[in-house]
């Protein structure tokens, strides 16, 4: 098991210790060129792209662990060019599937699911070699805030959506997997800390259940961990003994 490290938030270097990893872990890190976020995230993801492909080509199955939920378009494009076509379960608070031209904050941390499944590739999949995945290969879990754009794109999409404790392997989509975690899916009241915090969502020890049954099934490919916290020390334990166990979980015999 191979472990990579993107510390950043979208083209942001996070400080460290932003993400608390094993030593071992191997770093993308690059000098980031000028211009806009898409140039500058295509670049970083560029070699993100590489790392996972060459850990996929020789067999092995990467986490890799970054500060935001957009390096999942490298890891997805990564097992494409090592040939294999991963569909997608990703766990997140929020549906991920905002549009340049719905979206009210600007914020293009709420559009990789809506990227990876064909919207405006000329933004950053084009350069990174990323192939559309069509909907019905998507399994969004417990997004419980959704604005009401992304709401009404779901409702006629064909992603499909189950809450945590509803996991098995028969919603799960068919063939090889690529497992998404943002750390946000956890309610707001035992995790704190988090960027964009949601309640009412499910504990860390179900979300840990529900990961660890799918990685069970000996399916998942790459294993992608959003860490989308606020940058303090407040939280350290709590946030390295998640990254521990979730490390833990993928590196189970399955």
């Amino acid at each position: 098991m191979t472990i990579v490290s993107v510390p950043y938030h979208l083209d942001e270097r996070l400080p460290e210790p932003g993400l608390p990893l094993p030593s071992d872990a191997t770093t993308v890190e690059i000098p980031l060129p000028d211009g806009d976020v898409w140039q500058r995230l295509g670049a970083l993801y560029s070699v993100a792209v590489d790392e996972v492909a060459r850990v996929a080509g020789r067999g092995e199955v990467p986490t890799v662990v970054s500060g935001d939920c957009m390096v999942s378009l490298a890891v997805l494009a990564g097992l494409q060019r090592a040939g294999t076509d991963a569909a997608i379960v990703w766990f997140d608070a929020h549906g991920d599937v905002q549009t340049v031209e719905t979206t009210e904050s600007g914020y293009v941390g709420g559009m990789p699911l809506r990227i990876a499944v064909g919207y405006r590739p000329e933004l950053i999949a084009d350069r990174l070699g990323l192939r559309p995945l069509p909907e019905n290969r998507a399994l969004l879990v417990d997004a419980r805030d959704l604005d009401d754009s992304e709401a009404e794109y779901l409702a006629t999409s064909d992603i499909a959506r189950c809450e945590v404790d509803e996991i098995t392997e028969a919603v799960l989509p068919d063939g090889p997997l690529l497992l998404h975690i943002d750390l946000d899916v956890i309610d707001a009241a035992e995790f704190p800390g988090m960027s964009f915090p949601v309640g009412g969502g499910p504990t860390r020890s179900a979300v840990l259940t529900a990961i660890r049954r799918i990685l069970s099934t000996g399916r998942v490919r790459a294993f992608d961990v959003a860490c989308t916290w606020r940058p303090d020390e407040q939280h350290g334990e709590a946030r390295a003994r998640i990254l521990a166990d979730l490390v833990a979980a993928s590196e189970a015999p399955h």
